[in-house]
């Protein structure tokens, strides 16, 4: 196990408080885009944090009113058109094993959108667990506008199952923005927040998750993701191993002994 509290990563904003990760993109004069570095950066922090002791949740949020443009336009797709196979292969497996980092890092995820979260900002928050956003916040999966398919960093197989097939189509293959309102009823948001209570209604969300059985809820989010994959009687039986495995946890007895006493339980990620 580690601690990441000291992290001081290069090429994005992060703070670790009440066993809350706040992370922001760092380039608000540019509506936060991503380059080759912060990809691989946030790759790799999201690795870590599988092993890190000191944070059981991780908020991303807006800086500047926005939350992120996706790739930059000049450090990431000027470059791109000069490279050969090789190296685009590369540098797709690299933005998908982010993708697959968040999925794997074991600690909720919660997306705080304002402004635009377009390309691959709107898959930090696809990728996410829980999405909140403000009236004004402007989602695309723009990649078809840049003559690329729409199937990018697990979009054709994630989206779908957050607002449904259809509409998952329609939005890949026009690439055209969702409003929060439709976000909303679609289920991509949780819900809707004005900007001034954006960061403070993610942020409780994210106090009352690392109040719970932290342990538990990173199996939660373990056979969330691998049940996708999954026939209904090997889903059955893997939660039925996952929580054989929680009833063993200290937490579970702390809630049977709470319960008994009339008093709340406090849990202790063990």
């Amino acid at each position: 196990m580690s601690k990441m509290a000291g992290l001081k990563p290069r090429h994005f904003l992060w703070q670790v408080e009440g066993r809350i990760a706040r992370v922001r993109l760092d380039r608000p004069e540019r509506k936060n885009p991503l380059t080759f570095d912060s990809y691989a950066e946030l790759r790799d922090t999201f690795r870590d944090l599988v092993y890190a002791e000191d944070v059981d949740a991780v908020v991303f949020l807006p800086n500047g009113g926005n939350f992120c443009s996706g790739g930059d336009v000049h450090d990431i797709i000027g470059p791109l058109v000069k490279m050969d196979m090789k190296e685009l292969l590369a540098f797709t497996r690299m933005t998908g094993d982010f993708v697959k980092a968040m999925l794997a890092c074991g600690k909720p995820i919660i997306s705080a959108v304002d402004g635009v979260a377009v390309g691959a900002g709107a898959i930090i928050a696809m990728a996410s667990d829980i999405r909140i956003a403000t009236p004004e916040a402007k989602t695309a999966f723009l990649f078809t506008r840049v003559g690329l398919a729409g199937c990018d960093m697990g979009a054709c197989a994630i989206l779908p199952r957050i607002i449904g097939q259809g509409r998952a189509a329609e939005l890949l293959y026009t690439g055209r923005t969702m409003s929060a309102a439709e976000g909303e009823r679609w289920g991509f948001y949780n819900r809707l927040v004005e900007p001034a209570a954006l960061e403070t209604d993610a942020l409780d969300m994210a106090t009352r998750i690392v109040s719970g059985p932290t342990f538990a809820h990173g199996i939660t989010k373990t056979q969330l993701n691998q049940e996708w994959s999954m026939g209904l009687d090997q889903a059955i039986e893997a939660e039925a191993q996952a929580q054989a495995i929680c009833m063993q946890t200290g937490d579970f007895e702390r809630a049977y002994k709470a319960f008994v006493a009339k008093e709340k339980p406090v849990f202790e990620g063990n």
